[in-house]
């Protein structure tokens, strides 16, 4: 394996099978393949549970991605309604600013949020609508913050959409609030959006050893907290492709330091852990951790013992993106299973390089193709299940090969020590499950023309 910086971007080769990766795709016009940019920008806002977002645009926008993510709360689910201005066709034609003025003041005085997000659209991006002049107006009118997003689809990829939002906190809402009280072991977590309640877990953890979570940008978020992410004392980026952009700004505007980081796997939970306390410069802090994963490894050992028997030597296509390209197959490894196939279509150059580093040029690496080309490397590499997001979940059933979802649709935790745990025993029940039997046995008219022969 090589590597080499070309441009200031970082270039990893291993034999000829990895392909080169930009930190962000160029957009391709009327290509939305995999989430547009305004559902970029929805996956990272709407986890601030307490805030309200209201999508400026036809009600199709709004049914896009609308409660289509698995993140929870803990509190407020305000973000959990749909908001939108619902266009028709008269209010494209003449303009639909007077119908964003009266929605923003009816959810203010309706359901008084801390803010209100308004995300621009494809169609009043087109239709020149002011989206920020109201937004400026109403703040001022109502005493509320109200955010313009401006990130319409067509801009360009889900990711894209996912960075501008990032940049739309930066701007406008960290910074905005102070805490209570801080300590000199506040954690910023960024990118984690509590899938399943995984973050509540990592948050458990971390309060054992005496770290605190901070703000949560954005699962399970709050306006203000958010508002105060400013006097952490350490970032940790969750999900690095979209959202590094934001902690580099963090650091450069308030000293703060970051590491990227998975919580997928016990190997990678403890050095998140470890990595953590190591930046918070506290001594004693970095040896309640050594304690605590050291004990938490112990357990999770003796626990997956029966399943990594059953696991043992089972081949897997992986097809996600981003942190999970690599930190998942790491998970895999500690299981006992071999990784014969990854995507990555979704990765930077730098989660390529560390695919490259778990798995060398010992699997197939798949840029891009989609379904097409995931069944082409299962069957070539003989693979037992396909590991990937639920767009691709029709083609395994289609073809009779275990699936399990690892994307953010899902509604099972697998970060954590105890999330290794559930990972495992959802492989076991997947490829251990009976329709596989049947489905390898001839139907009856089958039967009785092969007995008839």
């Amino acid at each position: 394996m090589e590597a080499a910086v070309s441009n200031g971007r970082l270039e990893v080769s291993c034999g000829n099978k990895i392909p080169k990766s930009t930190p962000c795709p160029r957009p391709v016009p009327g290509e939305a393949s995999g989430g547009c940019s305004f559902d970029g920008a929805q996956i990272t806002l709407i986890p601030i549970a307490d805030a309200a977002h209201l999508v400026h645009g036809p009600i199709a926008c709004l049914g896009n991605s609308w409660e289509s993510r698995g993140s929870l709360s803990s509190g407020p689910e305000l973000s959990a309604y749909g908001f939108t201005t619902d266009l028709g066709e008269q209010d494209i034609i003449f303009g639909g600013e007077q119908k964003l003025h009266e929605s923003i003041r009816y959810i203010v005085s309706r359901f008084a949020p801390p803010a209100v997000f308004v995300y621009t659209t494809c169609v009043t991006a087109l239709t020149g609508e002011d989206i920020e002049g109201v937004c400026k107006a109403e703040s001022e009118r109502l005493g509320t913050p109200i955010i313009p997003v401006n990130s319409p689809g067509f801009v360009g990829s889900k990711n894209l959409g996912t960075r501008l939002a990032g940049d739309v906190l930066f701007q406008q809402v960290i910074g905005s609030t102070e805490p209570e009280q801080t300590t000199s072991h506040d954690v910023n977590l960024i990118g984690e959006y509590n899938i399943a309640g995984e973050m509540w877990h990592i948050e458990r953890l971390m309060q054992q050893t005496g770290m605190s979570i901070l703000s949560r940008i954005t699962g399970d978020g709050r306006f203000c907290e958010v508002g105060w992410a400013h006097r952490a004392k350490v970032n940790m980026v969750v999900c690095s492709r979209a959202l590094l952009g934001l902690a580099v700004q963090m650091e450069r505007k308030y000293g703060i330091p970051y590491f990227e980081g998975s919580f997928y796997g016990a190997k990678e939970t403890s050095y998140s852990l470890r990595q953590m306390a190591y930046l918070t410069g506290d001594r004693e802090v970095e040896r309640r951790v050594d304690k605590l994963a050291a004990r938490e490894e112990m357990r999770l050992s003796l626990e997956l013992e029966p399943y990594r028997k059953q696991l043992k030597g089972k081949r897997a296509v992986l097809y996600t993106g981003g942190v999970k390209s690599w930190s998942v197959i790491t998970a895999l490894q500690e299981l006992g299973i071999k990784v014969v196939g990854v995507g990555t279509n979704k990765s930077t150059a730098e989660d390529v390089s560390r695919i490259a580093a778990r798995i060398g040029d010992d699997a197939e690496y798949i840029p891009e193709g989609g379904a097409r080309q995931i069944l082409k490397t299962v069957r070539s590499r003989k693979a037992d299940m396909v590991i990937a997001g639920g767009r691709n979940m029709y083609m395994a059933i289609k073809e009779q090969v275990p699936f399990v979802d690892i994307n953010q649709e899902r509604h099972k935790a697998y970060a954590g020590y105890d999330g290794l745990l559930s990972l495992a025993k959802q492989l076991v029940h997947t490829l251990q499950h009976p329709v596989w039997e049947l489905t390898a046995k001839l139907a009856p008219w089958e039967e009785e023309t092969e007995f008839a022969d």
